[in-house]
């Protein structure tokens, strides 16, 4: 590999060629600050905080977009550089709105984190507080204000290279430039898929999960409701993040502590109901290999992907699985087996889940997803949202004790908890379809080929005697890629897994914030999905047909996988959906 070599701050470095000043900068352990660049994203030099100085340079340079040179010589921290700074950032808040107390960034800020390091006069060229409020609440997933958004370019990037829809852009020009949707539509009217990747890379309070937390506490304090809350699998790994706890951390003994002390009836576990789903999903594809189905089949548990297929490649929706997600079998089961079981009515039952993922709100309001006669789920809460519940309660989060989830609805296999990261639902199926098929013990439950964070993976599996071709992508852009070739004939394939985020679950738009300079030098979703697999390879139970509770729901509910009431309960349609 060519590499170069140059000085910063007078410290020799040297670094791969065409890495930029940046990157070079970061090697060192410095810390040149951004508010615009995201890696791989967004490189476009625009918010100017990133600004160094070359030796024999005419002007100051971006150090994200500038490369390296042989010889180079650069320097982070001068005088003159941390005047421009403070003047670029003082030049941002006179035009953003600053609640600062009562934003929910409060505390996790980039920009008030830099204003803070630089010691900036916030109100130098302007009082902040004058700015009206612009608010989008049309979305069921977020709320977008425009006058805290710093023209950062962020959202707009992500939405368009990595998710494909590009439904935000900059609108008009000069001082009224603004982040907006075509004609100003509001969200809810464009094609957005509710993914919520624009949250995740916002630097600042512009775009935050719509909060829902409120509805719960009702509940909770109903006293003819029976509150029930089963978080998702990539919850366990992420909430920890928002107690100051490491990136990748297991909480799940603290988290069902927490939510118990919160006051639910009832702490269940959704991974329980991926088991459920990889039995419906596994069954499914092996009827359709059997009996001449619609092939590929194409998983069902993101609804970001669902709503994506569904507007941009309705051509697909015979491939899409008919299993509702993990989430919606959650609450269907809550509302009919549980219930039952309990013997509690239905309408007393209100069902939370704890999701990473914001397009999850959105599901919950979609057709054919009430197979009690009442709404599977009540309410559908983000990761941070719990994280504020916690904190509103004044749980010590990090002092809790281990406990356990509830036993009518806690039970899941290794297979349930990797579902949380990009090519875990594939994993998981094959680890259950292998020996369905064949009848024996499978050689190895760990299919590694389609485990990480590369945009496409692919395999070839005998099960069987059976060639068995799979694909796993995450991020719509690659999916889009994925189905193009597809539909063009280039691939073949009988079963792939698409999750809408990039990475799965464990990047999902509810999860916790990470600050650019953090994103941009550490993989994130390689860091969180490692608790998942670890998770999984410390499990006697590892594969969803062996989890006693699943089998005990089938024996004296279902009846079998694919059943005519498995079906009524937890199968549902698609609909096409048009691109305005």
């Amino acid at each position: 590999m060519d590499t170069v070599q140059l000085k910063i701050n007078g410290l020799e470095v040297e670094v791969p060629a065409g890495s930029t000043i940046l990157e070079a900068a970061h090697k060192l352990g410095i810390r040149i600050p951004t508010l615009c660049y995201m890696k791989e994203i967004n490189a476009i030099g625009a918010c100017r905080m990133c600004l160094v100085e070359v030796k024999g340079a005419r002007a100051l340079a971006a150090a994200c977009v500038y490369p390296v040179t042989n010889g180079m010589e650069v320097f982070t921290n001068t005088p003159a550089l941390r005047k421009a700074r403070k003047t670029t950032l003082e030049l941002i808040l006179s035009n953003h709105r600053m609640d600062c107390l009562s934003c929910p960034r409060n505390g996790n800020c980039e920009l008030a984190t830099l204003a803070n390091e630089y010691g900036v006069d916030q109100y130098k060229y302007g009082n902040g507080r004058d700015i009206p409020v612009e608010l989008d609440t049309s979305a069921p997933h977020l709320i977008r204000d425009n006058s805290k958004c710093i023209l950062c370019r962020r959202c707009e990037a992500v939405c368009a290279k990595s998710q494909f829809v590009g439904v935000i852009g900059a609108n008009e020009r000069g001082f009224k430039t603004h982040i907006g949707s075509a004609f100003e539509m509001g969200l809810n009217e464009t094609a957005c898929i509710n993914c919520g990747q624009c949250i995740t890379v916002c630097p600042v309070g512009a775009l935050t999960p719509k909060d829902d937390t409120a509805k719960v506490w009702d509940a909770l304090a109903d006293p003819t409701k029976h509150v029930v809350v089963g978080p998702a699998p990539s919850v366990r790994a992420q909430l920890g993040e928002c107690f100051g706890m490491p990136m990748g951390t297991n909480v799940e003994g603290k988290m069902v502590a927490a939510l118990r002390r919160l006051g639910f009836d009832k702490v269940f576990d959704v991974d329980t109901a991926a088991d459920v789903t990889i039995m419906e999903e596994g069954t499914e594809l092996l009827e359709r290999i059997k009996n001449g189905g619609q092939l590929p089949l194409i998983t069902s548990c993101s609804p970001g992907w669902v709503r994506f297929a569904e507007t941009y490649y309705p051509e697909f929706i015979p491939n899409i699985s008919s299993c509702k997600s993990p989430q919606q079998m959650y609450g269907a089961l809550m509302k009919t087996y549980y219930a039952e079981k309990a013997g509690i009515d239905p309408k007393d039952i209100f069902v939370v889940s704890v999701m990473p993922c914001t397009a999850k709100k959105f599901e919950i309001g979609r057709d054919n997803q009430n197979a009690s006669g009442y709404a599977d789920i009540d309410v559908s809460i983000t990761t941070v949202e719990l994280a504020s519940m916690i904190k509103r309660a004044g749980l010590q989060f990090t002092a809790l004790p281990d406990e356990e989830f509830d036993p009518a609805f806690g039970v899941a296999s290794g297979a349930g908890h990797i579902f949380g990261a990009t090519g875990g639902v594939m994993e998981a199926a094959l680890r259950t379809v292998y020996e369905v098929v064949t009848g024996e013990t499978a050689p190895s439950v760990d299919y590694t080929e389609v485990r990480g964070t590369k945009d496409i993976k692919e395999a070839t599996y005998n099960i069987g005697g059976m060639e068995v071709n799979v694909a796993v992508t995450s991020g719509l852009a690659n999916a889009a890629k994925l189905l193009d070739s597809v539909k063009s004939g280039e691939k073949n394939y009988h079963f792939i897994e698409v999750m809408g985020c990039p990475g799965g679950c464990v990047n999902g738009g509810g999860q916790p914030d990470v600050p650019g300079y953090v994103r941009n030098f550490v993989d994130v979703r390689a860091e969180r999905a490692k608790a998942l697999y670890s998770e999984d390879a410390a499990m006697t139970l590892r594969k969803s047909h062996e989890n006693p509770v699943v089998k005990e729901i089938y024996d004296t509910f279902l009846g079998q996988p694919g059943s005519h009431k498995a079906h009524e309960l937890l199968h549902t349609t698609y609909v096409e959906r048009k691109i305005y």
